[in-house]
């Protein structure tokens, strides 16, 4: 099994640098790379730039903000600068905040994000072919691109395209026209995994054209959130900040589908109404024992393979795991992580 780092949106640009080189030090095999107050392209340029072995994965930028071409031209470069080692993942966020925090006009978005898909490997066909560029869909037309706008031909194969899925919809898009998902740290349980992914996935992968590469197993990194730490003192603390965490992502309604699936739709709705009234200190109030016991996976470090293992075994083929807090940590986690990569 894989194992990926995250990186919190709150690692400023100076910081990328000695962070990704402690994540490939520790043995990672990749690093995710967020985007909310820091342009991820631009992070994970600096990630590559100073490693040597490391996956870099935007995990995941947002397409809707971004012309498609923009995004060709990005990763593209981003592939050619790392002799392969970039990886495009692709989101599309919520309406709330592409239309009101970067002023686009919302459509559908299964549609558009297969439309800006297929235009993203129109446009590097054109890259690497130099064929004219011609694509069409309900979303997106391209029709011109110059030769001297023309980056040309990679020697690395072009950037493996990850989508970030909550829903049915999105998860099939990525079996039909992605090369791996990420699922969402609210939709990454066991149960949630067998019922709702896995199917969607299968789904979406019978419709898959004909010429399309695939991998199989068709990548899954599952995006859970750990309870976890060196000693029992430290995941007893670490839950209570895991304890708050879940109740402000479950506050958002697309993110529910797990929460109905053990039938505590009324939870999502509770917390949703204290978001509505600013009561933020007061969510995590409403998080059972129970409901974080069922839903988000614990053990100290020694235990966290089996923990994944009996979680997760067969049900993916990558998982994210937090670095520990301390550094000096490093070298006792890097056999945790050797250890799940092992399984």
């Amino acid at each position: 099994m894989q194992v990926f780092a995250g990186m919190s949106d709150r690692v400023g640009l100076r910081e990328v640098i000695g962070y990704a080189q402690r994540v490939e030090s520790l043995g990672y095999d990749g690093l995710h790379v967020p985007e909310t107050v820091h342009d991820g392209m631009a992070a994970s340029l600096l990630a590559l730039e100073h490693t040597s072995r490391l996956i870099v994965r935007t995990s995941v930028i947002l397409a809707f903000p971004r012309s498609p071409m923009l995004t060709a031209f990005g990763a593209w470069d981003l592939a050619a600068f790392s002799g392969g080692r970039f990886q495009l993942g692709l989101g599309t966020q919520i309406k709330q905040n592409i239309v009101g925090r970067f002023s686009v006009p919302w459509t559908e978005p299964v549609t558009r994000m297969r439309d800006y898909v297929d235009s993203l490997r129109a446009i590097w066909r054109s890259f690497q072919q130099g064929e004219p560029l011609s694509y069409a869909s309900e979303n997106y037309t391209f029709t011109r691109l110059q030769p001297f706008f023309n980056p040309g031909p990679l020697t690395v194969p072009p950037p493996p395209i990850w989508l970030g899925g909550v829903n049915e919809g999105m998860v099939g898009l990525a079996g039909s026209h992605a090369d791996g998902i990420v699922t969402h740290p609210t939709n990454s349980n066991p149960r949630y995994l067998r019922e709702i992914c896995l199917p969607a996935l299968e789904a979406g992968r019978a419709h898959r054209a004909p010429d399309a590469s695939a991998v199989d197993p068709f990548p899954i990194v599952v995006g859970s959130q750990y309870i976890t730490g060196p000693t029992r003192a430290d995941v007893d603390r670490n839950r209570e900040h895991h304890r708050r965490l879940f109740a402000f992502l479950y506050s958002t309604p697309p993110y529910r589908r797990t929460l109905a699936l053990h039938g505590w739709n009324d939870l999502g709705e509770r917390l949703q109404l204290l978001t509505r009234t600013q009561e933020w200190d007061t969510l995590q109030e409403l998080v059972t024992d129970e409901v974080l016991d069922a839903l988000v996976p614990q053990g100290t470090w020694d235990q966290l393979p089996d923990v994944i293992e009996r979680w997760f075994g067969g049900l993916c083929t990558g998982v994210i795991l937090p670095l520990p807090e301390d550094p000096a940590d490093d070298a006792r986690f890097a056999e945790v992580i050797a250890a799940v990569q092992a399984g």
